[in-house]
């Protein structure tokens, strides 16, 4: 295989007599494209909804590659088998997923399960000598987070977490923008997110699965957000739980919170996180000397964004696809997203659920440290 270099060499020389050629966005297009460098290796454990998104995102990786998959289900491996030429020797299920020790060809599993598993199933990818990437929430309590955490430190492997949103470009740039202070003092933050959720019977509204209900599905979107869009942690925090449907919403999976933060400079933050309210997908801040609005704020895209600069016009990218060629440099190469996504990031989010459901269900202002 040609190196980058000659591919851009041969293309510049070819390029000096054809100067209208070289300038079409076609070939300029083809020598931003090519790549030599380390490409991640992945197996997807879970091939639900989310995972096939991120199998079909991975397509247009430069720097990872699905090589593998991890399922309980054989129908479900045997299609996407065909689908992703993924061979025989790469493909596992709950049982067996141990033997990816001896597996070369596989560096890293993304474990996108229900939230109750993911402890274990990062353990076992860990023991197993293998780099995690875990989808948010990472689990389902705080200490649950720190085992895992534990768990990738002492085996020396990286453990991520699928905050997708720290690779959006428009994301970026609002928070670039923050960092070289152009909003002044962020003061006021808004955060909603919520949709109405669906069949009743699934794992998302199983308090042993999910860990909970809209939190931690959806609402840690804004929880996130706030952390990001700020710039700072949280020291407190009050929340109120509505509930309209305890048969659909049983005891633990929490149907509507609106929650509040304060912070040590002394903004605040306000937010709405529901299974029962739609079109919830919008943040909001306001500075000293500006402001900004996303409206979607973290759906799959296209992220819409203003200021009072005016419009955000960054190009959209499937958020998987850039999510994990950023996973892959910080794997090889340290290189870090402007906004961290490891596993203490993860259990910073967990300690904010965990205040949120004690504000709410004593009614009392919680104090946090994280």
């Amino acid at each position: 295989m040609s190196s980058r270099r000659n591919f851009i060499e041969k293309v510049t020389v070819s390029a000096i007599g054809m100067p209208l050629l070289f300038n079409s966005p076609n070939l300029l297009a083809a020598t931003e494209a090519s790549y030599d460098g380390p490409v991640l290796r992945v197996a997807i454990m879970g091939l639900g909804s989310y995972g096939s998104r991120v199998a079909k995102a991975m397509v247009d990786c430069k720097k990872a590659k699905l090589v593998g998959v991890i399922s309980g289900t054989p129908s479900k491996i045997k299609d996407w088998q065909a689908k992703y030429s993924i061979p025989k020797k790469n493909c596992y299920n709950y049982d067996n997923f141990d033997a990816i020790k001896d597996n070369d060809d596989i560096d890293a599993v993304y474990i996108i399960t229900p939230n109750g598993l993911h402890c274990d199933q990062t353990i076992r990818v860990a023991k197993a000598g293998k780099h995690v990437i875990c989808e948010k929430p990472m689990a389902i309590s705080v200490a649950e987070g720190q085992k895992m955490v534990d768990a990738c430190k002492a085996a020396k492997v990286k453990l991520l977490i699928g905050y997708r949103m720290h690779y959006e470009p428009k994301t970026k740039a609002l928070i670039q923008m923050r960092m070289n202070g152009e909003f002044g003092t962020p003061k006021f933050f808004q955060g909603q997110s919520g949709f109405v959720i669906g069949d009743p019977t699934q794992w998302r509204l199983n308090k042993e699965l999910a860990g909970g209900g809209a939190m931690m599905d959806i609402g840690i979107y804004s929880i996130n957000g706030a952390r990001y869009i700020l710039g700072e942690d949280p020291i407190w925090i009050t929340a109120q739980e509505t509930k309209t449907d305890p048969v659909k919403f049983k005891e633990g999976v929490d149907e509507t919170i609106q929650f509040q933060m304060g912070f040590a400079s002394g903004a605040v933050a306000n937010c709405l996180s529901s299974y029962n309210i739609g079109n919830l997908d919008r943040f909001y801040m306001s500075g000293s000397d500006g402001w900004l609005e996303m409206k979607p704020s973290t759906g799959y895209g296209p992220i819409k964004g203003r200021t009072h600069k005016g419009e955000l016009n960054q190009p959209h990218v499937t958020h998987q696809t850039l999510q994990m060629d950023g996973m892959a440099e910080l794997i090889f190469n340290g290189k870090q997203p402007i906004v961290p996504l490891d596993g203490e990031e993860g259990v910073k989010d967990m300690k904010i659920i965990e205040a949120i459901f004690e504000a709410a269900k004593t009614g009392k202002k919680v104090e946090i440290s994280i």
